[in-house]
């Protein structure tokens, strides 16, 4: 007997050694396995499990270690961390380990779905640099730095650009956006050290004159500006938000609860913080967008709400790409229907054969109704009873404005080139003003001529300027006068042209609508677009080529021509600007160039 219970004691201390060691083996920490984490956002270690031990945590990322059964640390930066469980009391016994890959946070999965409009860089790192470069080109490096220092959140990352201690993450994104139920504007970046950056903020918006209101204990900080209007800065998962109220018409004062309640800061701050999802990132219509257009250092994102989503706009997406004194903007703008319910215009015919070396060219091709609303506005609209009004005044019958718009084709086309040796001549030897010298072509096909002819003379009572009419087989002449230049207006049966300015001569006539086509790409200059450009470059050229002018003393026009050159260098160094809208299937496509010449 005695051995039985011998050998049950001999059980029962086995099988509460073996329970005990099973319930300190359920008990270690959970550290969870290998994954992939954003910076930023909050990722747990441990268990909540009652028996759950009190460990001390090493992230690996250089963050103070934090004691607990479970914890949550957000990490600062990208890169690849061992997160490992140590022993309480001592630490170099490893419990348990995890590695973590930290990707960087998307900047579209820090802005709301519900965003109306957004312009944002994807990540700050290979996009800044240049659009910063050009920017500086264009407006001069100190001015270009001043008006960025004097934006918040921006002003962050100038200092990272010239090299202070970083609180910016390079691979994470900057942008601004607005939200339904704000009327403002939010401005976000991403950062590696978000007590630092707020503080940042802080200061540069104290420097501004923009007082400090209120600290929350969570960090948030509330400012008044001097007109009383309200800023909140606040962080959320790696990104730090400035909400930015449009400016009210009111006398400066202190600002009423009720009126910073109504701006929206606090339900903008709900949209931002309240995010569960990918944000912005995985909403299809701007996926849908993107893959229309391609990728850029920045991108704009615009799209109705409300009561404007029943103009039948879906959505705009542009993407505006920079390499050194060229900027290139693509974008295209989704519709619910056709645009322009399909319909189309002829092309140009002046493009088919007009004189060489045009320093401007403008050609519309669409649609008359749509000609008309774009000149005129639409029916019904504000625009056009200004318009219609300001008809009246000029003595025209505004009654019969719409058989005048009825009379346009759906096609106009300019083409402007300068005279340099009647530029000089003017300027040294005529009024001694630097008035522009040069000819002006204009075409718009017409599908009935009265009513334009009645327009025209019209406009040219009103103005109470003296003109002549010349009446030929099939055609009206009307010949004028404006700035000491010859104008005259031919208008046949289908067709108003006008030619104003100096005689052109020497310059080769061709198919110019085929030139602009092959040097601008993508049909430009067709039948169906919208086109224009402005040559800078070449109007340069065209005053610096003339080596002597008839009536201008040789001796003189070095001097002047130095002179000119000067004044130009004063002007923002813009060589080149060409933009062009094309309607397609769903949409339409539309894209600008701007191209700098060097200092």
């Amino acid at each position: 007997m005695r051995s039985d219970l011998r050998a049950l004691t001999v059980f029962c201390l086995v099988a509460a050694a073996l329970v005990g060691s099973g319930c300190h083996r359920a008990a270690r920490p959970e550290a969870g396995g290998a994954r992939t984490v954003e910076a930023g956002v909050p990722e747990s270690f441990g268990s909540e499990a009652p028996d759950a031990p009190v460990v001390t945590w090493d992230f690996g990322d250089g963050s103070p270690p934090q004691q607990g059964a479970r914890v949550s640390h957000a990490f600062p930066r990208a890169g690849t961390y061992t997160v490992r469980a140590l022993e309480k009391d001592k630490k170099d016994e490893v419990l348990a380990s995890a590695q973590v890959t930290v990707v960087s946070r998307p900047v579209l999965r820090a802005i709301p779905a519900e965003a109306e409009v957004a312009v944002y860089f994807p990540q700050l790192r290979g996009n800044v640099d240049p659009l910063m470069d050009f920017y500086s080109r264009l407006m001069g490096e100190t001015q270009a730095l001043e008006s960025l220092e004097d934006t918040p959140l921006l002003s962050l990352v100038l200092r990272d650009l010239r090299g202070e201690p970083r609180v910016v993450d390079p691979e994470e994104g900057v942008g601004f956006f607005s939200l339904p139920d704000f009327q403002g504007t939010v401005a976000l970046l991403g950062v590696t050290d978000v007590e630092a950056a707020m503080d940042a903020v802080v200061g540069d918006l104290e420097s501004g004159g923009i007082a400090v209101s209120h600290r929350e204990p969570g960090g948030a900080v509330r400012f008044q500006r001097p007109n009383g209007d309200p800023l909140l800065l606040f962080a959320d998962r790696g990104y730090v938000y400035l909400a930015v109220p449009d400016t009210e018409d009111e006398e400066e004062g202190a600002l009423s609860a009720s009126r910073a309640d109504g701006m929206g800061l606090e339900a903008a701050r709900a949209s931002i913080t309240g995010m569960r999802g990918p944000g912005l990132s995985e909403l299809p219509l701007l996926g849908e967008l993107q893959r229309k257009v391609g990728s850029g250092n920045v991108h704009f994102f615009v799209r109705p709400v409300e009561e404007d989503a029943s103009s039948g706009l879906r959505g705009v997406f542009a993407a505006l790409k920079v390499e050194e004194a060229r900027a290139e903007l693509e974008g295209w703008v989704a519709l619910e229907k056709a645009l322009f319910e399909g319909k189309s215009a002829p092309g140009s015919e002046l493009l088919g054969k007009a004189p060489a070396g045009p320093f401007a060219a403008l050609m519309i091709s669409i649609p008359p109704e749509e000609l008309a609303k774009l000149v005129f506005g639409a029916p019904g609209s504000e625009r056009r009873e200004r318009t219609l009004l300001r008809l009246r005044e000029e003595g025209f019958d505004a009654a019969n404005a719409d058989s005048l718009l009825s009379a346009l084709r759906g096609d106009l086309t300019l083409l402007a080139y300068f005279d340099a040796p009647a530029f000089y001549r003017n300027l040294l030897r005529g009024s001694q003003r630097p008035e522009p010298r040069g000819t002006l072509l204009f075409e718009a096909g017409l599908v009935r001529s009265e009513q334009m002819v009645e327009w025209l003379t019209g406009r040219l009572k009103a103005r109470g300027q003296p003109y002549e009419v010349v009446k030929e087989a099939g055609a009206t002449r009307l010949r004028t006068r404006a700035m000491e230049q010859p104008v005259e207006f031919t208008i046949t049966a289908n067709r108003l042209s006008m030619t104003a300015g100096e005689a052109i001569q020497g310059r080769a006539v061709g198919d110019m609508g085929s030139a602009l086509k092959e040097r601008f790409g993508n049909n430009a200059f067709e039948p169906g677009h919208l086109s224009a450009m402005v040559d800078v470059g070449r109007l340069r050229a065209e005053l610096d080529a003339p080596q002597e002018v008839p009536g201008v003393p040789a001796q003189q026009l070095p001097a002047v021509r130095s002179l000119v050159g000067t004044l130009l260098d004063q002007l923002p160094p813009v060589e080149l600007v060409f933009v062009d809208f094309m309607p397609e299937e769903g949409g339409g496509r539309f894209r600008a160039r701007t191209v700098l010449r060097s200092r």
